[in-house]
């Protein structure tokens, strides 16, 4: 473990699946992370990943305090299954000043509590769900990402529709009204996307905007 710092960035509670993947993935991101769980094994399999480590006896203000999580930048809290202890580890983790909760959620009326008490709320089911589908019913669509009801990031693969058109002639942001802002080409991604850029077929574009839009944008491309 390692030394305790005056502030860490990421926290988080509980430690099934959802929490050490999460967990995993920020740290391998270079990210401050400390996990708190109430099962030793758990904390013990994770504890050499991340900057610290606890376990606490119960999800009460004294455990939390304990470990420091009043102490994290962000806290995600990862108990979706027994919705009780969910609602109440998010309440203590606002009261206690946390800048900004976030609280995993296992259906809509489970979220619209979280979201009541002050956290953000994120569906993991849901979402995999909804990026799977888009990529059954989308063939250029290698994922996607829902911002809200309205918009969107989509990580397209493009055709020959395109090939040997620059950004400016394809015109996807005033033809479409979506901005691209990454871009892969035989795995050497960018963000820098010059309106000169001549696109190749099997490109990779990552945009952003309005779902209808990329709907739009991808009907073209089928269009070969």
């Amino acid at each position: 473990m390692k030394r305790r710092k005056d502030t860490i960035e990421y926290g988080i509670i509980g430690l099934g699946r959802f929490g050490i993947a999460l967990a995993t993935a920020l740290s391998e991101a270079g990210k401050e992370v400390m996990v708190v769980d109430n099962t030793e094994s758990k904390v013990k399999q994770i504890r050499d990943m991340v900057s610290e480590a606890f376990v606490v006896e119960g999800i009460d203000k004294a455990s939390f305090e304990s470990a420091g999580i009043q102490n994290c930048e962000t806290v995600i809290v990862c108990i979706g299954e027994k919705i009780d202890t969910s609602i109440l580890a998010t309440l203590t983790v606002i009261s206690m000043g946390v800048p900004r909760v976030i609280s995993k959620a296992t259906s809509a009326e489970h979220g619209c509590v979280l979201e009541k008490i002050g956290a953000e709320v994120v569906y993991p089911e849901k979402d995999i769900a909804i990026r799977l589908a888009r990529r059954l019913v989308s063939p250029h669509a290698l994922d996607f990402i829902s911002l809200n009801d309205d918009i969107a990031v989509s990580e397209i693969r493009l055709t020959t529709v395109l090939e040997g058109k620059s950004v400016m002639e394809a015109g996807i942001r005033n033809q479409f009204g979506l901005n691209i802002v990454a871009m892969e080409r035989e795995h050497d991604t960018t963000i820098d996307i010059q309106p000169t850029y001549r696109f190749r077929k099997e490109d990779v574009i990552v945009v952003i905007g309005k779902r209808d839009n990329i709907n739009r944008f991808e009907a073209y491309l089928s269009e070969e």
